[in-house]
C-alpha cells in the first residue's frame, strides 16, 4: 500500500466537493458542498494564504482521501479550547482526515494515511513536539484509526462538534516525537481505551 500526496489545488475541488457529499463523510464533516463553498472553505490553503495545509492522499496513485494539517499556535482560538482540556506543548500540531471512496472505508487505508502524515510530518517540521488530535466520541472508526496508527488517548472534554447532531464530548489523541523525553512521559495513559 503507497500512500502519496500532494497539496490540494483548485483543479481538485470538483473531487473534495464529491467526497463531502458522501454519507460516510457528510455524517462527520458536516460541511456545506455548493461549489462555492468548496472553493471558499480549501481556497484560502490552496492559494497559500492561509496556514493550514490541505494535502490530496493517493493509494497507489489514486487520490483517496484528504489530509489537513495544521499548526496550533497559528489557531490561537483553537489552541485555547484544547489547552482547557490537555496541556498543549509549544510546537504542537494537529491534523484531520477523511477517505472520500466508500469503497474504500474499513480497510484500515485511514490508518496507513496517519502513519504516513505522522512520519512526513516529523521530517518536515523538526521543532514540532507533538500532535495533538481531537475526535467527537461517537466518532469510533476515527479514533480506532488513530489508536492503530500509534497515538494514546490523553484526554477527554467538550468541543464544538463539526456536525450539530452530534454530542459535545471529544477525545483527545496525542502522539509525541520519537526520542522527545515527552513520549516516555505518557507512555501509559490513564485514558487508553479497551481495544
Amino acid at each position: 500500500m503507497l500512500i502519496t500526496w500532494c497539496r490540494v489545488e483548485q483543479q481538485d475541488f470538483p473531487l473534495l466537493q464529491t467526497w463531502l457529499q458522501q454519507p460516510h463523510v457528510k455524517r462527520w464533516w458536516n460541511h456545506e458542498t455548493t461549489p462555492e463553498a468548496v472553493a471558499r472553505d480549501f481556497g484560502p490553503a490552496a492559494r497559500g494564504e492561509e496556514p493550514s495545509e490541505d494535502l490530496l492522499v493517493f493509494l497507489d496513485g489514486s487520490p483517496v482521501g484528504l489530509m489537513q494539517r495544521s499548526r496550533l499556535c497559528d489557531y490561537p482560538e483553537y489552541l485555547a479550547e484544547l489547552a482547557a482540556i490537555v496541556p498543549v506543548p509549544a510546537g504542537a500540531m494537529t491534523i484531520d482526515y477523511l477517505i472520500g471512496d466508500p469503497q474504500q472505508i474499513g480497510q484500515d487505508i485511514g490508518t496507513a494515511m496517519i502513519r504516513s502524515v505522522i512520519e512526513r510530518t516529523w521530517a518536515e517540521y523538526p521543532v514540532l513536539s507533538c500532535i495533538l488530535v481531537p475526535v467527537v466520541a461517537a466518532n469510533r472508526a476515527s479514533w480506532r484509526a488513530l489508536e492503530k496508527a500509534g497515538l494514546r488517548r490523553v484526554g477527554v472534554g467538550n468541543l464544538e462538534p463539526d456536525n450539530p447532531v452530534d454530542d459535545w464530548t471529544h477525545y483527545l489523541y496525542r502522539v509525541d516525537r520519537p526520542g522527545s523525553d515527552v513520549a516516555s512521559l505518557i507512555e501509559e495513559s490513564p485514558f487508553d481505551s479497551p481495544g
